[in-house]
């Protein structure tokens, strides 16, 4: 008897058909069923204007923050050399420039980004919205609805009558962009003052690169192309590359009846003439000489020079002839510059007459 009165007070418990009589079987929730929206809990700006004030002030302090970064970008590029190094731990030693320009800059796009995101998380309309998939193309009535939304996010942002974000807001996107007009002014020094004057003055020695020795008239026969460098340029130099893309030459031998420019056979000697390596279209070095035409090529972009003309552009996009550099012999025989070339080398620029 207590067997069987066991077994079925355990039956009893049971569900489905082998639960407690009398009880219907369990029904199973659907899975898959929408949950909905969870009910909308309103933040403390929503309901307090002291604490909307108070988003306010923060959202506007770190506009500000920007505007300050943008003029200590500014500072910082005026007042740092370039050539100056610091010590930062755990970088070890930086330039001051490019840390200082790094970090006010870094100071003056987080202030607009976090000043933003603070606003859209405390200020704007967080309401949540339903918008169930439409097709790709927009009828008439949703870019209507579109509008309308834009219309109603404006509003609710408080764009309109928060001044205080507002102004700070256009204050701070008006100066970023001069952050970037000011780096401008680091792309080089001006042309003016770097590429009107080179090494080369009167009494340089010009010196063969290939073979680092004075070259001498007997040196350079008719029709060959030598490459030159002025006296005192040396590898080992720190500056060594700034000034050989400025000062390289090439030497050619002509035979003076050959010569049609009535001043270059005069800046020449004995149908010797020096010209600027660098093409005067974007600054690539020349190196193809045709002999027999005394025209030399650019291999870039097939700038092709008259060198028996006054080094005159005869084909291609370059805008100016070669400079020439004025040679006499000193002396002890060596070929020398009697000056700095003609005009200003490579490439023109916007203060180059």
């Amino acid at each position: 008897m207590s067997e069987s009165g066991s077994h079925n007070d355990v039956s009893e418990n049971l569900p489905g058909e082998h639960g407690a009589r009398g009880s219907e079987p369990a029904v199973k929730s659907d899975p898959f069923a929408n949950p909905g929206l969870p009910p909308h809990e309103y933040r403390r700006q929503d309901i307090d204007e002291r604490s909307a004030k108070h988003s306010e002030r923060i959202v506007a302090g770190l506009y500000t923050l920007s505007m300050l970064g943008t003029i200590a970008f500014i500072a910082c590029f005026v007042i740092f050399d370039i050539d100056k190094y610091v010590y930062i731990f755990p970088f070890g030693h930086v330039s001051a420039l490019n840390f200082s320009l790094g970090l006010t800059l870094s100071v003056a796009l987080l202030g607009i980004g976090v000043g933003s995101v603070h606003w859209a998380r405390t200020l704007m309309s967080d309401e949540e919205i339903v918008d169930e998939r439409h097709r790709a193309d927009a009828d008439d009535e949703l870019r209507e609805n579109i509008r309308q939304q834009w219309i109603t996010g404006a509003k609710e942002s408080g764009f309109g009558r928060r001044r205080l974000i507002r102004s700070t807001l256009y204050g701070a996107l008006a100066l970023v962009p001069l952050s970037s007009i000011v780096i401008l002014r680091d792309l080089g020094p001006l042309p003016r003052n770097s590429l009107a004057h080179t090494l080369w003055s009167k009494g340089k020695v010009l010196i063969n690169s290939n073979t680092n020795m004075p070259l001498r008239p007997e040196d350079v026969a008719v029709g060959s192309l030598t490459f030159g460098q002025p006296q005192g340029l040396s590898e080992a130099d720190e500056d060594f590359q700034d000034q050989i893309a400025k000062s390289a030459v090439m030497i050619v031998r002509l035979k003076p009846e050959d010569i049609q420019d009535k001043r270059e056979a005069d800046w020449g000697h004995e149908g010797i003439v020096v010209f600027s390596k660098i093409c005067t279209h974007v600054g690539c070095p020349i190196s193809l000489y045709e002999q027999q035409t005394h025209h030399v090529l650019c291999p870039c972009h097939q700038s092709t020079f008259d060198l028996s003309d006054g080094a005159r552009v005869i084909f291609g996009p370059a805008g100016h002839p070669l400079p020439q550099l004025r040679i006499g012999v000193n002396a002890d025989g060596n070929l020398v510059a009697l000056g700095d070339f003609s005009s200003p080398v490579g490439p023109a620029y916007w203060e180059r007459p």
